[in-house]
């Protein structure tokens, strides 16, 4: 599969690595451009591109960046994806870094909400809560006990089955988390944010969730 991502960092830069590993042919773009990406290409095989360049006949992007960033990604940029492209938003909003979202703060809007807005495409959520070194050292083969679970939602039934497939593929199950409105129930502060569990334990975690955020993740 053609995969973009967009964003280098420790979600992004291992994300790269494993599913370049699984044999998907990855292109992978930062803010700073290309250059500084050699090594990242060397090591995996992913291709170093520009960020206009990184969703080009992509089936799926991941957007894995600051989401105060977002708005500046460039206008166009699904325009030369693969019909139907899935596009993955990791994004967590964090006001201390991201400064005041008044669509997040004043509209109430969940984070990948206002993240469908800026890029005018539908997203799903997921990976905002895993740690990046679960991404490399937490795969495990379907049915084994100790496998974790993430939560993913979306609007886009298609988008969300072929995102939950590729999480599959890379070695964890998933828990549909319902809808993009419903996504709160994953951002930070929540129970399932940053847990590490199965099935049982991240469907319960979900339930539990309270739609307020708590102080530390408001502006």
């Amino acid at each position: 599969m053609k995969i973009g991502i967009i964003g280098a960092g420790n979600i992004g830069g291992n994300l790269t690595r494993r599913l370049t590993a699984l044999g998907h042919d990855v292109s992978v773009a930062n803010s700073r451009g290309p250059h500084t990406l050699t090594a990242l290409g060397e090591e995996t095989g992913a291709t170093p591109v520009r960020v206009e360049d990184a969703a080009r006949g992509a089936e799926v992007v991941v957007i894995a960046i600051p989401v105060k960033a977002v708005a500046d990604l460039p206008s166009g940029l699904l325009d030369g994806a693969a019909e139907g492209v899935a596009v993955i938003d990791t994004g967590n909003y964090y006001p201390q870094r991201d400064g005041r979202i008044a669509g997040i703060e004043d509209e109430g809007l969940t984070e990948s909400r206002w993240t469908e807005r800026q890029i005018g495409h539908p997203v799903v959520k997921a990976f905002n809560g895993t740690y990046a070194q679960d991404i490399l050292d937490g795969p495990r083969p379907a049915g084994a006990p100790d496998r974790m679970a993430l939560p993913v939602a979306g609007d886009d039934e298609t988008a969300k089955r072929r995102v939950r497939a590729l999480i599959d593929e890379l070695g964890f199950d998933t828990v549909d988390a319902g809808g993009i409105d419903d996504s709160w129930r994953q951002q930070p502060g929540t129970p399932v944010y940053g847990l590490r569990a199965g099935l049982d334990a991240v469907t319960k975690a979900l339930a539990e969730a309270s739609p307020e955020r708590s102080a530390d993740f408001r502006a």
